[in-house]
């Protein structure tokens, strides 16, 4: 009770002349502010038309490319500049983020690579002679495959399992015999083509075919080396029999190890532009149109999607010219079989981790050399090395009648032999 009446006497104590006073101000500052011209004409009505005004000008501009794109790029500035603002450095995230993209941009990309290489690439069409491991009955199997033309009088790249029968099918009830036919047919061009196999390399999964025409349009060919990751793609070929298809995608990766079914490792450029059975032995190029890579495989089954591999252009070019000239890769070779030592089995049987030579061929360059079943390679060239494919990687950049050096550990000591290389038989 005592706190409300202490309120209510502070109450009374307001000055009601005061309270009076702020009330008629209130009212005078009101009354002139309605005496002037009225607040639609005032405000309003320029308001509405300043807007009408700002559409008017940009709808006439948008309809103008070169006003258009000052207006967009001006966005683009401005909108960098702001983040940059905001938090105080310049961003590459940020500015790649507010960029606008053209997407008639990269539609006009994509129709001019496809049109630029379409008639550079072609149809391979395999016939095989089939024999069943059970009745001894011949049949006849086709394969599908693309290829890409390299040069005006009818040399064409493509890949060794489109025409080599041999790594043609894994299927063990069948004897699959050499193609009979190969037929080729060219980009609008409604008549086939009789194709010679030139020259075929497992090792490399390369083959080359030659038709009998001239006036061909040889495919420009890239720089693999300078590929990157993010990169657009663009693979063509004739996946399922689907004559001069196009997908479109990135490069998903560089310098990829795989492996095929046929236990060749390449090392090769990943793309998710899709890649079927077909596309073995096509392009994949790049935003110029140039040839990065010949479509080799692809990852397939359930949960696996976009995973293709190509093998970069710049590791065709030497095996496709020793194809044309010799039918055959002239490759270095020392001649021996090898087992890789790793440290357990090397303690087990009391040597060292590296090559242990189980086998020295006749009259290889390793026998003249003097190497010995029972030794262990342990360095290449004053590489240390550990596995035959680290030995044959070093080897393969070498010519024929190149040296190299090797050190071999035996009887408990190590031993320095010097290799003269020789051309695989």
């Amino acid at each position: 009770m005592e706190e409300n009446n202490h309120s209510n006497q502070e109450f009374k104590n307001v000055n009601p002349v005061k309270a009076e006073t702020t009330y008629r101000d209130f009212q005078t500052v009101n009354q002139k502010a309605k005496s002037g011209p009225g607040f639609g004409k005032t405000v309003v009505l320029p308001f509405l038309c300043g807007a009408l005004g700002t559409v008017i000008v940009i709808g006439t501009c948008v309809n103008v490319p070169n006003i258009k794109n000052a207006i967009l790029q001006q966005l683009i500035t401005n909108d960098t500049a702001s983040a940059s603002n905001e938090t105080g450095t310049s961003n590459t995230t940020q500015q790649i983020n507010t960029q606008l993209i053209s997407l008639q941009g990269y539609s006009d990309t994509a129709i001019a690579v496809a049109n630029k290489v379409r008639p550079s690439i072609v149809g391979i069409t395999v016939e095989y002679s089939v024999n069943s491991i059970f009745n001894r009955t011949t049949s006849t199997a086709t394969a599908m495959g693309s290829g890409i033309i390299i040069s005006e009088d009818g040399y064409i790249l493509t890949n060794n399992h489109v025409v080599n029968s041999s790594s043609s099918s894994s299927n063990s009830f069948y004897e699959i015999g050499k193609a009979n036919k190969v037929t080729v047919k060219l980009y609008n061009d409604d008549q086939e083509y009789e194709g010679e196999i030139i020259g075929t390399d497992s090792q490399t999964d390369l083959a080359v075919i030659k038709i009998n025409k001239a006036g061909l349009t040889p495919a420009e060919l890239g720089d693999s080396s300078s590929v990157q990751v993010g990169e657009f793609t663009m693979a063509i070929g004739n996946p399922l029999g689907l004559e001069n298809s196009v997908t479109a995608g990135i490069v998903s990766a560089v310098n990829r190890e795989v492996t095929d079914e046929e236990g060749n490792k390449y090392t090769a450029i990943q793309t998710d532009a899709a890649i079927n059975s077909g596309n073995s032995g096509g392009a994949l190029v790049n935003s110029k149109g140039q040839v990065i890579g010949v479509n080799t495989l692809k990852l397939s089954g359930t949960g696996v999607e976009g995973v293709g591999f190509a093998i970069p252009i710049n590791d065709t070019k030497s095996i496709y010219e020793q194809l044309i000239q010799y039918s055959k890769v002239k490759r270095p070779y020392i001649g021996i079989g090898g087992i890789d030592l790793d440290q357990r089995t090397a303690d087990v049987n009391k040597l060292v981790v590296g090559i242990y030579i189980k086998n020295v061929v006749d009259f290889s360059a390793a026998e003249k050399a003097g190497l010995k079943v029972g030794d262990v390679i342990i360095e290449a060239d004053g590489n240390k090395i550990t596995t035959m494919d680290e030995l044959n990687a070093l080897k393969n950049k070498k010519s024929i009648g190149d040296t190299m050096k090797l050190k071999v550990y035996r009887d408990g000591k190590e031993k320095e032999v010097t290799v003269t290389l020789q051309e695989q038989p």
